[in-house]
């Protein structure tokens, strides 16, 4: 795993708490190289992402990559670029992909109408080890005291999330937001009366998801949306809008409610129960996930077989192709168990 920590980084413009690698590109290569890598998947479209392909295309290796974020809206919001712009950048950079992984089938058709090609069917999942069920909402020390039901959002606070649909909501009980961004100074002052709690651990947060009473996520854009997992297997159904993300996570579940009024879905939410919820999150769980991303990688020729700019021998195409697969087949067992 190469990620921007092991770089120098500095912050996403107009996203704070986004780091970004700086000047990568020397550093991923020898990583890269060293790591003598049986299949290369690119994540996301960031510099360490567009360093990553261009070794690639050097060197002549097959890689994949997915989709898993809208920046041409986020860009769109955020700088008032065109969003026809910022689907031609990344058409330009999924094009020489394999196979590029796409979360929804929502998403599937729009960057099928966008021209994309090579496009894959797969999934997130969640640990539902670690987000644990609760039968009921439980008291969280890290919370306090707050008044029922318990509202919550989790997730960046820019303009893509939509937060401020959560935060007009006008619902008894109390909100609570967990999470930065861009525009968290100017929300925490205009919603005094909101709990703010930042980024949590893992396990905290975990034990925030359990204590909700209703999960809302008003985002119009988010290409899948995790985050309903993990609440939904803490047992905390989600209030949505009908749109990609939601559809895909919640389907026809009574584990949680979509509709085009966020008061009438929180409504429906809150009345729930938390088993069919805690059911739903069951059918994203990780193997199935893991199993999917493995079957769609492109094995790279044995380190024998490679040369510095990627030329293969021909007369061993064969054997070579043999040897691909199985060593595939050895690190899908590897990462399942």
């Amino acid at each position: 795993m190469v990620h921007p920590g092991q770089f120098r980084t500095r912050p996403c413009p107009g996203y704070a708490g986004i780091e970004l690698a700086l000047f990568p590109g020397r550093r991923l290569r020898r990583l890269m190289d060293e790591a003598l890598p049986d299949a290369i998947h690119i994540a996301t479209e960031g510099p360490l992402g567009w360093a990553a392909r261009r070794h690639c295309l050097r060197r002549g290796w097959p890689f994949t990559t997915a989709f898993h974020t809208r920046f041409p809206e986020m860009l769109q919001m955020a700088l008032g670029i065109p969003v026809s712009w910022g689907y031609a950048m990344l058409r330009r950079f999924h094009r020489p992909s394999q196979g590029v992984m796409v979360p929804t089938s929502g998403m599937r058709a729009l960057l099928e109408r966008c021209a994309f090609a090579h496009l894959r069917d797969w999934t997130h999942g969640v640990d539902t080890d670690l987000f644990a069920y609760a039968a009921e909402p439980r008291a969280c020390a890290g919370l306090g005291p707050l008044n029922r039901p318990l509202s919550l959002f989790v997730g960046r606070l820019s303009h893509e999330k939509n937060i401020q649909a959560f935060l007009d909501l006008d619902v008894p009980g109390s909100k609570v937001v967990c999470g930065i961004g861009p525009l968290e100074q100017g929300l925490r002052a205009r919603y005094p009366e909101v709990h703010w709690v930042g980024v949590l651990p893992r396990r905290e947060l975990a034990e925030v998801y359990a204590s909700a009473d209703v999960f809302v996520f008003p985002s119009l854009h988010e290409t899948f949306g995790l985050v309903m997992l993990e609440a939904m297997a803490c047992g905390t159904p989600v209030a949505a809008y009908p749109v990609d993300g939601p559809k895909e996570v919640i389907g026809d579940s009574p584990g949680g409610a979509l509709h085009g009024d966020l008061l009438v879905a929180w409504g429906q939410a809150l009345r729930a129960r938390r088993s069919d919820a805690r059911e739903r999150a069951q059918a994203f769980g990780w193997e199935r996930v893991a199993q999917l991303f493995l079957s769609h990688l492109v094995p790279l020729p044995p380190p024998r077989l490679r040369s510095r700019r990627g030329e293969q021998p021909q007369q061993e195409e064969s054997a070579a192709l043999a040897l691909q697969r199985a060593q595939v087949s050895r690190n899908r067992h590897r990462l399942v168990e």
